[in-house]
């Protein structure tokens, strides 16, 4: 039988080690330790200590930044694995010089240090244009939705969470009518009974908890021309209900933008709405102000920067924006695959999953040709001569003056041609229904259309050839976020502490750069 060393593993040792040995190059706890420790001024985060003269030593701000990168880039945001890593994990301790952190010191750095992080990252970004690893030729924006620490469940309009507290009243009422009788009955069903109480004070609970919102609660209005009542939500009203495609969830945005040369990330924003539309100038603003504060450059996009961005950014404002600017943008509309002769026979080449499904045809009506229109009395009669009512005239945002009408509901209701002229008849039945709405183009805006503007830029070869790079310029990114540092969701509540930690993986994803390609990999 062969002769092994014996060993066992239930056994405790004292082993002599040095902590900056366990850091070797080239790994990224190296360059976190190093960038922290050489590179990046912590003393932003001085001015909020005071114990000066009184009060217990507090853990240096630069080794809680160190740990939590760290544990960021091994995908860990629990702040109670963190202290657990920092007491047993040996990379962990080399990082924190064998201090162990609290759970609730680390939870109130990521959440309450956000103008200090917002510096570091700006540090960071600083010490990577010093090492050349900016391009400054193309710049990729893209989001990302995530769900954050909100319960979809508790979201709705006002309306819509004053009728949830009336159900819940009535469920409590229920609950309370039903101990009552098995009171009255002498029932001893203890289980039944313990139930009940249970749910007494979980719905007193919800009551209480909708009852504290809605007392001080104003309709959440989205963004637009027009904006509308969007949903609130109870445990975050920063968070918005977003569509996905892996459905709808109750989070944030992460809005990244990207340069081309070596994938670093030169802005990183939390967003708590779905729409990217109203982003796009916030970030491009912010940009060229870090730039300028950063003596990067004085004007970023008149060194003839290009910006990309999916279809989610395009609308005539941003169009217009970008022009108005002289930022060399190329932002195509959702129509773009569809001119582009390289994309016709898509479907066909890539099989069953991508062919045309069988649409139901639209139900044809009776056109708005149809209708008499007198524009300058403002009066339109319908094909069975009723006079319907004038709504508005305005502009249709693509150089037109429409005038709109609609047909009142008792007009449609009745009316006998109603089958032939709704594509829905039954709709003029709701109570809240309108009738038949036509609308004619009355006049023409002399202005310039900046959706077609960028349409003739992004069509251009030249518009196609660059457009090509966005998706391999940001793309990665969120693919390492996700799959290698297993960022799925955002695990606080508010905008200011999901941006923060937004910022955070962000500065991770730096810092693996400035690992893999600056001074540190040489």
């Amino acid at each position: 039988m062969p002769n092994f060393i014996n060993y066992d593993y239930n056994q405790n040792a004292m082993v002599v080690i040095n902590y900056l040995d366990q850091l070797q190059p080239g790994t990224f706890e190296f360059a976190v330790q190093h960038l922290i420790t050489n590179k990046i001024d912590t003393s932003v985060f001085h001015p909020r200590y005071k114990n000066e003269k009184n009060g217990r030593p507090a853990y240096d701000p630069a080794i809680l930044l160190k740990v939590i990168l760290f544990a960021y880039s091994k995908g860990i945001t629990s702040s109670r694995e963190i202290q657990w890593c920092c007491q047993f994990n040996i990379l962990f301790k080399a990082l924190s010089c064998d201090t162990v952190p609290h759970f609730a010191t680390i939870a109130n750095f990521v959440s309450s240090y956000s103008e200090e992080i917002g510096e570091v990252f700006d540090q960071v970004l600083l010490v990577c244009h010093e090492e050349g690893l900016l391009g400054n030729e193309l710049f990729a924006i893209d989001g990302c939705k995530m769900p954050s620490d909100a319960s979809k469940e508790w979201s709705g309009t006002l309306k819509e969470l004053k009728e949830k507290r009336d159900k819940i009243k009535k469920l409590i009422r229920h609950n309370l009518n039903e101990q009552k009788r098995q009171d009255e009955e002498m029932q001893s069903d203890e289980q039944r009974s313990d139930r009940i109480e249970q749910a007494i004070k979980t719905l007193n609970c919800s009551l209480k908890k909708i009852n504290n919102f809605l007392d001080d609660a104003e309709p959440r209005m989205g963004q637009g021309k027009k904006p509308k009542e969007v949903k609130s939500n109870i445990t975050d009203n920063e968070s918005a209900k977003m569509k996905t495609s892996k459905g709808t969830i109750q989070g944030f945005n992460g809005v990244a933008t990207v340069d081309k040369k070596h994938q670093i990330v030169v802005d990183a924003q939390a967003f708590g709405e779905g729409q990217e539309h109203h982003t796009l100038a916030p970030v491009l603003i912010k940009i060229e102000e870090r730039f300028k504060r950063l003596k990067i450059s004085e004007n970023i996009y008149a060194t003839g920067t290009i910006v990309t961005a999916d279809t989610g950014f395009a609308n005539e404002a941003n169009m217009k924006y970008l022009f108005e600017n002289n930022i060399n943008g190329y932002i195509p509309d959702n129509k773009f695959r569809s001119r582009d002769p390289k994309f016709a026979d898509q479907k066909k080449k890539y099989g069953k999953r991508n062919q045309d499904n069988k649409k139901r045809s639209s139900k044809k009506v009776i056109p708005a040709s149809e209708f008499t229109v007198d524009a300058e009395n403002n009066r339109c009669i319908c094909p069975a001569g009723n006079v319907i009512s004038f709504r508005e005239e305005r502009d249709d945002g693509y150089g037109n003056i429409k005038q709109y009408y609609t047909g009142r509901l008792m007009q449609c209701r009745n009316c006998h041609l109603k089958n032939e002229c709704m594509k829905n008849p039954d709709s003029a039945n709701h109570r809240h229904g309108n009738g038949r709405q036509v609308s004619f183009i009355v006049g023409r805006v002399e202005k310039i259309n900046y959706t077609d503007w960028m349409k003739t830029k992004v069509d251009s070869p030249k518009g196609k050839q660059i457009y090509s790079h966005r998706m391999s310029v940001v793309e990665p990114v969120f693919g390492n976020l996700g799959s290698n540092k297993k960022l799925d969701r955002f695990s606080l509540r508010g905008k200011t502490k999901v941006d923060t930690q937004w910022k955070l993986y962000c500065l991770v994803q730096n810092i693996e750069k400035l690992s893999n390609y600056g001074q540190l990999a040489a």
